[in-house]
Formats: C-alpha cells, sequence, structure tokens
C-alpha cells in the first residue's frame, strides 16, 4: 500500500496523489486514472506496477472527488482542462518522482487517462516514455511532431467510446512525425483491463483476462527497455 503525497505543479500550486514504491531510486510511472477518479482500481494498477520494481505516482486529478456511475464520471471529466492537467498535474507530477529519486519516468494511462498520456506525451518534456490504454484525445490537439519519446498503445476493436478509425488517424499522424511507437489491437471491448469493468452493468464495457494478460506482458517489456 501506498501513500498520498503533495507535489508541487509548474504553476506553484500544489496537488496531490498515490505514491507506492519499494525503492526510492528506482524508475517511475505516473499511472492516469480512467474518468472514475482516483479509485481503488486504479491505485491496484499502480501497487502491481510496484511489485514489479517501480515507484508509481497516481495524481488525484479530481481533487478527492470519484465518481460511481457513469453521469457522474462524465460529469467530472467533462468538467476537467485536459491541456493543464496534462502540463501541470502529470508535469508535477513527472517532475517531483524525478526530483526525488527517480532517473527515469514513464507515463501509462486508461481510457480518459489514455486520452492524456497521449497530450503529456506533447506537453511534458521530461517524460522517457508512455503507454496508451484505449483513450485519445482530439486529435487536432496531437502535435505528433513535438513528441521524442517512444510510446505503446494497446486498443480495443470493438470500442464504442474511442473508435478505431480515430486509432488509424493517430496512427497516421505519428508515423509522418517519424515518432518511434508501437499499436496493438485487440479483440476486445472498452476497458478490457479492467478487472471491475463488469461491475459497472454498462453495455460498452467488457473486461477481458486474456487480451490483460498480453497487453501488460508487452507494457512490461517495453518499460524495461526504455526505463531500464
Amino acid at each position: 500500500m501506498g501513500n498520498i503525497v503533495e507535489f508541487k505543479k509548474p504553476d506553484g500550486k500544489t496537488s496531490k496523489g498515490y505514491l507506492t514504491e519499494s525503492k526510492k531510486d528506482a524508475p517511475a510511472i505516473v499511472v492516469i486514472q480512467e474518468w472514475w477518479g482516483m479509485n481503488d482500481q486504479i491505485k491496484k494498477v499502480a501497487d502491481t506496477l510496484k511489485d514489479a520494481g517501480y515507484r508509481a505516482l497516481v495524481p488525484d486529478l479530481y481533487k478527492g472527488k470519484l465518481a460511481l456511475d457513469a453521469n457522474e464520471a462524465k460529469h467530472l471529466m467533462t468538467g476537467l482542462n485536459f491541456l493543464d492537467a496534462a502540463s501541470e498535474d502529470i508535469r508535477g507530477a513527472v517532475q517531483y518522482l524525478k526530483s526525488t529519486g527517480s532517473k527515469k519516468v514513464a507515463v501509462t494511462g486508461f481510457c480518459m487517462g489514455g486520452a492524456l498520456t497521449c497530450l503529456s506525451s506533447v506537453h511534458v518534456p521530461e517524460l522517457d516514455c508512455g503507454v496508451i490504454w484505449y483513450g485519445y484525445p482530439p486529435l487536432e490537439l496531437v502535435d505528433a511532431n513535438k513528441i521524442k519519446i517512444p510510446l505503446m498503445g494497446h486498443w480495443a476493436i470493438h470500442d464504442d467510446s474511442f473508435k478505431l478509425e480515430g486509432v488509424d488517424q493517430l496512427e497516421k499522424k505519428l508515423k509522418d512525425a517519424k515518432v518511434n511507437f508501437e499499436f496493438f489491437r485487440y479483440d476486445a471491448k472498452h476497458a478490457f483491463a479492467n478487472e471491475e469493468a463488469d461491475e459497472k452493468h454498462l453495455p460498452y464495457l467488457k473486461y477481458n483476462a486474456e487480451a490483460k494478460k498480453l497487453a501488460w506482458s508487452r507494457t512490461i517489456n517495453f518499460l524495461k527497455k526504455n526505463l531500464g
């Protein structure tokens, strides 16, 4: 189990997050929540990364608020300034990890967090790599020429929230800008790596243990290669 820590953002204000670590000088990963908020499920993802040998920090982008249903989640997500979250909260989290012992830091995120991972690759120059899980922002916000880090993306073929056409367009943008990236598509629905997805009773979400296992093994290999 980790602790709640406070860190400074580039604008001088402070933000909080859930930090879990085994070694202070281990490489680190900023883990970005789904639209539900900084709940126990996303903390478990951070704990899994800690068990794999990393420090992991989940910034609390909703400032203490949690969504229990899709309407609340949509309301909280709609109220979030995505560019500000990437350039302030997530960048602040990366800077905090680098200033407290980690030489290299990655970012990963799911759903809304996947979109923010994509934006962070543009707006957080201190990053060393990123792993996107089934989420992308409005593509006009992605200036691919500014992306200087390796990226991995995991996408669901049957995703009603983030259509594959958008993934294809993002892929083309990254190719044209000669970004070092690798995308994988899975025969699954949105949120396939979230073991609590089925409990939401939403037709467009479905946990898929097989797809999750494969995506996580690829992710861990990618992190080892780029973070050490």
